[in-house]
């Protein structure tokens, strides 16, 4: 008897279950809920707006709250619908379902990674992606380091030049297997995609969407300080790299390194890279390796780099770029900057022109591949599927912003900031703009809105403090990049950790210690060029 009792107390803590983190879905369900519980306890207020719609400082009030009890659980209940495919009206400033305004909600995104899906399903099918990620493993296979580099580079110089981040949910799809084929786990895959391009959205040099807002609404000129912000993104960019390749190398070495483990397939977040027909990963199937391409494979391979190399060419703003220019644009919804005239060769295209690129792309493979029209419909209904759980994701932090939007509480969230940077020093100045625009960005994820929004309060704060606008904006955004790495409204963040399967707490163990130093570096080259200027 003095025998079993240790023994069976041992058994009933091995039977107690672990805690396990949340799904993606459900970490945002909370979030969504626990944004409206603290909008009841949010004074609602506003500001007086100019011509430009930005809000004039000094002019804020308190308002009587628009809405009931009983409208605040509808508006509780019908945020992920709003989320989907809500129209925000330019009058009242409400998001709904049932008014006319521009649209809101996130359905050119949802609509955009369910093409992917369907793509990549029906290119899987033809084993022509399977064959060549297995070549190029083989001929990558001991420098592995490099593909890390060079598309964690490629990425984040997109994201300084134009805020390219929404657009790499297409790439997971390419990256899983090969990584995995390299002995990479899938939090490789998800870092090396999304600290690569947010690094560059948070060290943004001459971005349209979030510098050229900015620098209109702080009326100075785009190239303005932009030598300061050029030392940031090579900074900041070569720290997350070697981060990225730190944890990589751990990996490959160890596989029991990996703070995800190898094995993460779950029936609720499963992608298209894993649920078509034929095997994606070359680990799975070991005679990939050493077959050819065949004639119909090619001609896949060429239409899936067509695709991939269009929808960069396509989104790329050249005009506003080559042109340096300024003022209102808007990234998410219509990707445009107001007043720019295209360039002949630039295609100015966004998520409707994107997911039917795909589309199209996944029928021609499907017509090379001499598939039949059922089995095309079949796997392109299949792909667009295993893409729910992200829409989810993505279509429930559509969710949050509308809360705050429709309980008028972004105001009082300004008024706020505005009261805890008045006064300072120019130092303390320029690292706490850094600071209180952290949590203002995981309220409103888009640079263009965040900046439209903070910059009218902020560039006459900045004017008192003797702190140069360039330098206000250079801090806004490091701010504003800071919380998109880690925040759970942030679609291009958790819509890509539900694509890749990876849970959100697993991430973010990763990522404390590079948020950290990134943090301390930013606040300290901040503080260095206010005391210089």
């Amino acid at each position: 008897m003095s025998e079993a009792t240790p023994k069976t107390t041992n058994q009933s803590k091995a039977s107690r279950p672990r805690f396990q983190f949340p799904s993606a879905v459900t970490t945002l369900a909370f979030v969504m809920v626990l944004v409206w519980v603290a909008a009841l306890f949010i004074p609602s207020g506003r500001y007086a707006r100019d011509a430009d719609g930005s809000p004039i400082p000094g002019t804020f009030e308190r308002i009587e709250t628009p809405l009931t009890f009983d409208k605040r659980v509808a508006q509780l209940i019908l945020a992920p619908v709003n989320g989907i495919y809500g129209l925000l009206s330019p009058v009242a400033g409400v998001v709904d379902t049932e008014i006319v305004g521009r649209l809101f909600g996130q359905i050119g995104i949802i609509v955009f990674i369910m093409s992917i899906g369907a793509f990549i399903s029906i290119s899987f099918a033809t084993h022509s992606l399977e064959v060549a990620v297995a070549a190029l493993a083989n001929r990558l296979r001991n420098h592995g380091w490099l593909l890390i580099t060079a598309v964690m580079v490629l990425f984040s110089l997109l994201g300084t030049t134009m805020g390219f981040s929404v657009e790499t949910l297409g790439f997971y799809a390419l990256f899983i297997p090969l990584m995995a084929a390299l002995g990479y786990d899938r939090l490789v895959t998800a870092a090396m995609i999304i600290v690569g391009s947010l690094i560059g959205v948070m060290a943004a040099t001459v971005n349209p969407f979030s510098i050229g807002v900015a620098a209109g609404e702080a009326g100075v000129g785009i190239g303005e300080g932009i030598l300061l912000r050029l030392i940031l993104w090579v900074l900041l960019t070569s720290m997350a790299v070697a981060w990225v390749l730190r944890y990589a190398a751990r990996v490959r070495a160890s596989p029991s390194a990996s703070l995800i483990g190898f094995d993460q397939s779950t029936s609720e977040d499963a992608s298209s890279a894993d649920n078509t027909a034929g095997s994606p990963d070359p680990d799975l199937d070991p005679d990939a390796a050493d077959r050819t391409l065949t004639g119909t494979q090619r001609w896949v391979l060429a239409i899936t780099v067509l695709a991939f190399g269009l929808m960069i060419f396509s989104v790329i703003p050249w005009a506003s770029i080559l042109g340096g220019n300024t003022g209102p644009a808007d990234y998410y919804v219509t990707h445009e900057v107001a007043g720019v005239e295209p360039l002949w060769f630039e295609l100015d295209w966004w998520f409707p022109q994107l997911a039917m690129l795909f589309l199209i792309a996944s029928v021609l493979v499907g017509l090379v591949a001499r598939m039949d029209e059922k089995e095309i419909v079949r796997l392109i209904k299949a792909g667009a599927s295993d893409m729910m759980g992200p829409a989810m994701v993505i279509l429930l932090a559509g969710g949050v912003s509308v809360i705050l939007t429709n309980t008028q509480t972004l105001g009082t969230i300004l008024h706020a900031m505005e009261q805890l940077i008045t006064g300072s020093s120019a130092g303390a100045f320029a690292v706490a703009t850094m600071v209180v625009n952290v949590p203002l960005a995981f309220l409103i994820p888009s640079s263009s809105g965040h900046a439209a929004l903070a910059m009218p309060l902020l560039t006459p704060l900045a004017d008192f403090a003797g702190v140069g606008r360039p330098l206000t904006i250079t801090a806004w955004i490091l701010g504003h990049g800071l919380a998109l790495l880690v925040s759970p409204t942030n679609v291009v963040l958790i819509g890509g950790l539900a694509i890749a399967k990876v849970g959100y707490d697993k991430y973010l163990r990763f990522m404390w210690p590079l948020l950290l130093a990134l943090f301390v570096v930013s606040a300290a080259v901040l503080a260095i060029a206010a005391s210089i200027a």
